[in-house]
C-alpha cells in the first residue's frame, strides 16, 4: 500500500484529497507558488496528527502543514508532498476568564477566537487583515504580527503554552499555563515562528487581556513621518500607553483605495501626504465612561492631544471616529492594504522593519536605488508605524526572475543597512531564503541547521523552507 491509502483508515477517506478536491491546497494566496500535492490530509485530533506523521517519517515522505494558507512567503509549497490541514481541528477546549487564558487548537479561526473571548468580556489582541481566514496554527508558526503589537506583542508574545507533533509521531506537551516557568529551556519559543520546519503545532495556551471599555479612532495628517512618530510618542504619554494601533497610510495608498473600491471615501476633506490611522483603547471606568455631557474621556484625551499638535502644525488635520460605522470605515481602509497590493502584473512585495529613527531614510533610500534599476518603476506601502514594519511593494516594469531578485535584494540591503530586519512579521518561507543566507549571522544558521537536524533528522517537515541549506 502506498502511504496515501495507508493515511486513508486513520482519518477518514473523506478527509484524504487528492487531484481537483485539493486544487486550493495547489497554489499560494499570492498567486506566485504553484504545484500539486501528493494529497491533502485533514486529521481531526492530535493523536491522527501522530498518526499520519509516523507514517510519513518511516516512509520518509515530506510533509507540509497549512492553516488558512493566507501566508505570503510561500511557506505551504507543496508540490509531490503530503499538505497537513489543520482546519478540521477548530476546537476550543478551554475557555477561563478567570486567569485570562484559551485554550485553542490550531485550526481555529482568529476571528473565531475573536469572538470567544469578547463572550467572557475579554479580548485576545492578535489581529490583521486575514483575521477572517488566518488560523491559529499558521499565525504561531510565523509569530504574525498584526496592527496591535504595538501595545501587545506579536504572536509570540500571546502564547503561554504549546502542543507540538515531532516528525517522528511524538507528542510534546508544553501546554502551561503558567506565566513564570524557568524549568529549562523555553521550547515553545522554538516552534514559534519556525513555520512547521521542526514540529506540527496542534494547539496553544493563550493569554487573554481586558476588552477595551472605549475607543478613541482617528484619522490623522501630518506633515511628516518624524511628525508622526512625535505625535505617537505623545499620545502614548498621555494614555498610559494604551495606543493599540498607529497605521501609515501614504497618499498613494489612499489614491488606490478609492480606485479599488468605488464606495470608499477620502479620510479628509483636502488630500495629504501623510495619513495615520490611531486608536487608543480604554479599559479604566475613568477613561471609558461618558461623563454628564456625554464626553468619553479617553476620546477627549485623544482630541486634545491631536488639538495641541495642531496648534504647533504637526498635525494638519483630523478626523475622529463618533460611531462604530465610522471607526469600522476607517479600520476597513486599513485593512484592504493585501488585496490592493496584488493588483498589478509584476511586483515584489517585501515585509521589512527598519528602527522607527530610520524610517524615513529607508524610504528616501530605497526609492532613489529602485529608480536606478528601474527608471520608471513604482511602488506602494503600508506601515505598522509604531513598531517600525513597513510593508513596501514596487511595482517593476518587467517581470523575469532576475529583475524580481535583484529589487528584492535591494529593498533587503537597504532595511538592513540601516539596522533593520528583512523579515517583520511575515515569515520566511522561499521568499526569503536568499535574504536569509546573506544577511543572517552565519553562526545563527549554524544553529538553526543543528536544531532542525536533530529535531527532524530527514528533514521531511516543511522541506526547503525557513532556514537555507548550507551551500545554498
Amino acid at each position: 500500500m502506498n502511504i496515501v491509502d495507508r493515511i486513508a483508515p486513520l482519518v477518514g477517506p473523506a478527509h484524504v484529497l487528492a487531484g481537483e478536491a485539493a486544487a486550493p491546497w495547489a497554489r499560494d494566496w499570492t498567486g506566485a507558488y504553484r504545484g500539486e500535492p501528493l494529497a491533502v490530509v485533514r486529521p481531526g485530533s492530535t493523536a491522527e496528527v501522530a498518526e499520519v506523521l509516523r507514517l510519513a517519517h518511516d516512509s520518509r515522505t515530506p510533509v507540509v502543514p497549512a492553516s488558512g494558507r493566507t501566508g505570503l512567503t510561500g511557506a505551504t509549497h507543496a508540490p509531490g508532498a503530503l499538505v497537513l490541514s489543520l482546519d478540521r481541528m477548530n476546537r476550543i477546549r478551554a475557555l477561563k476568564p478567570g486567569p485570562r487564558i484559551v485554550v485553542a487548537e490550531a485550526g481555529v479561526i482568529l476571528d473565531q477566537l475573536h469572538q470567544a473571548a469578547d463572550s467572557v468580556g475579554l479580548q485576545f489582541p492578535l489581529t490583521f487583515g486575514a483575521k477572517g481566514s488566518a488560523m491559529i496554527g499558521g499565525a504561531l508558526s510565523t509569530n504574525a504580527g498584526g496592527s496591535n503589537v504595538l501595545r501587545y506583542g506579536s504572536a509570540r508574545e500571546q502564547c503561554l503554552g504549546l502542543e507540538v507533533v515531532l516528525a517522528d509521531g511524538r507528542v510534546l506537551d508544553l501546554m502551561s499555563e503558567l506565566h513564570k516557568d524557568n524549568s529549562g529551556y523555553a521550547l515553545r519559543h522554538l516552534f514559534i515562528g519556525a513555520e512547521g520546519s521542526l514540529g506540527i503545532i496542534t494547539a496553544a495556551v493563550l493569554k487573554l487581556v481586558p476588552r477595551p471599555r472605549a475607543t478613541a479612532t482617528a484619522m490623522v495628517a501630518v506633515p511628516s513621518i518624524p511628525a508622526a512618530l512625535d505625535l505617537l510618542a505623545r499620545l502614548r504619554e498621555a494614555t498610559g500607553g494604551a495606543v493599540e494601533a498607529f497605521e501609515y497610510m501614504p497618499r498613494s495608498y489612499i489614491e488606490a483605495h478609492l480606485a479599488h473600491f468605488p464606495g470608499a471615501r477620502e479620510p479628509f476633506e483636502a488630500p495629504h501626504t501623510h495619513n495615520v490611522m490611531v486608536e487608543v483603547g480604554a479599559t479604566a471606568p475613568r477613561d471609558a465612561e461618558p461623563g454628564p455631557d456625554g464626553t468619553v474621556p479617553v476620546v477627549a484625551l485623544v482630541e486634545q492631544v491631536l488639538a495641541d499638535h495642531m496648534e504647533t502644525g504637526q498635525v494638519l488635520d483630523a478626523v475622529v471616529a463618533r460611531s462604530e460605522s465610522q471607526r469600522r470605515e476607517m479600520w476597513a481602509r486599513r485593512e484592504a492594504a493585501a488585496e490592493i497590493t496584488f493588483l498589478k502584473p509584476y511586483f515584489v512585495d517585501t515585509d521589512i522593519a527598519v528602527p522607527l529613527d530610520r524610517l524615513e531614510d529607508f524610504l528616501l533610500t530605497i526609492r532613489r536605488r529602485l529608480a536606478e534599476v528601474d527608471p520608471e518603476a513604482t511602488d506602494f506601502l503600508v506601515s505598522h508605524l509604531g513598531d517600525g514594519n513597513i510593508h513596501y511593494t514596487a511595482y517593476p516594469t518587467r517581470g523575469d526572475k532576475a529583475h524580481l531578485a535583484q529589487i528584492r535584494a535591494l529593498v533587503d540591503d537597504t532595511a538592513v543597512s540601516l539596522g533593520g530586519s528583512f523579515s517583520a512579521e511575515h515569515g520566511i518561507g522561499q521568499s526569503k531564503l536568499s535574504a536569509m543566507r546573506a544577511h543572517k549571522d552565519p553562526v545563527a544558521l549554524e544553529v538553526m541547521r543543528s536544531l532542525k537536524a536533530a529535531l527532524d533528522p530527514r528533514g521531511l517537515l516543511n522541506p526547503g523552507k525557513t532556514v537555507p541549506p548550507a551551500g545554498f
